[in-house]
């Protein structure tokens, strides 16, 4: 086999695999919004699905036994393990099988990219410090792959949850207002507010469960907002705390903490508006600029270069 038949092969195969991807995740993605608003009709909201979650694809429970296996045999310390945890739990990722499932994919990644590269790579001619260096590259990207798809989780789980807490406490402000207490607001909101907002509802639900079990309020209201790393949701923290604490009006506190978030979010797309001139810029520069110069000055130039050449 011809070097570029491997190389178009294999392209191939990478598109595939993303268009597979693509479809699944679109596929996934429906039934999720399905099953929630089945969910909804049920009044079943907020219910955990252990069933549902156990029953996955076979793939990824192989990888999950695998990375389970390889955190039980001590080969990683326990710091680097609690490190895991708290970047996947910051993702919103907390389910039990979610830390073997990172480390089994880190370690078969580490193994699998190289050799996909040694194969993809085997009749084609290379000169010799690359074709030993290149495995190693492959190693580590494979290495870094699901730390950087762990970031990007984190990074839509967090704009999920900026984006809930504002409506959030506007419902907290109207529960407290019909006299409902803290725990019981938190329950109401996190029922209310799962279908718009999934993510609030879920962190909302763990906190009234702590809330439910834990002697201290305060400890439980601060695990929010450290589970989260979210600066609004510290706040929303430090309100009810001082709001329990010092017998403050929980409603005032949250009504002003809410048009504050509201305020600052305001702010934040002002800010992102203010930008646009100027990330505007270079695309007419280079898109817009040339093709006015050519219907303005085109004319002209043709007009020249048939004079001189008469």
């Amino acid at each position: 086999m011809t070097p570029q038949l491997i190389l178009i092969f294999g392209f191939i195969l990478i598109v595939m695999a993303a268009v597979a991807a693509g479809i699944l995740m679109i596929s996934t993605r429906r039934q999720n919004q399905f099953n929630r608003r089945l969910r909804l009709v049920r009044g079943e909201w907020g219910q955990e699905k252990g069933q549902a979650e156990a029953s996955g694809p076979n793939l990824v429970g192989l990888v999950s036994a695998f990375g389970r296996g390889i955190q039980r045999s001590g080969l990683l310390s326990p710091k680097t393990l609690k490190q895991f945890e708290e970047g996947l739990a910051l993702a919103g990722l907390r389910q039990g099988n979610a830390l073997g499932l990172f480390i089994g994919a880190k370690i078969l990644l580490v193994i699998a990219c190289p050799l996909l590269v040694i194969a993809l790579t085997h009749e084609i001619t290379l000169p010799r410090l690359v074709s030993h260096i290149a495995p190693f590259i492959a190693a580590i990207i494979g290495l870094l792959l699901p730390d950087k798809a762990v970031d990007s989780v984190r990074s839509a789980y967090r704009t999920k949850l900026e984006l809930g807490v504002p409506d959030a406490l506007d419902l907290m402000v109207i529960c407290t207002q019909a006299g409902l207490g803290l725990v019981p607001t938190m329950q109401r909101v996190a029922n209310e507010i799962g279908f718009a907002h999934p993510t609030v509802s879920r962190e909302f639900s763990q906190t009234v469960s702590e809330l439910q079990i834990a002697v201290n309020s305060a400890t439980a209201l601060t695990a929010l907002g450290e589970r989260t790393g979210l600066d609004s949701l510290k706040r929303v923290a430090t309100t009810l705390i001082q709001s329990v604490q010092y017998g403050t009006p929980m409603g005032e506190a949250l009504r002003a903490l809410g048009i504050e978030m509201r305020q600052e979010a305001l702010t934040r797309f002002e800010e992102r508006a203010a930008r646009l001139p100027v990330l505007l810029t270079l695309p007419m520069i280079v898109l817009i600029l040339p093709c006015i110069f050519i219907v303005v000055a085109g004319p002209a130039a043709l007009n020249l270069m048939k004079a001189f050449h008469h």
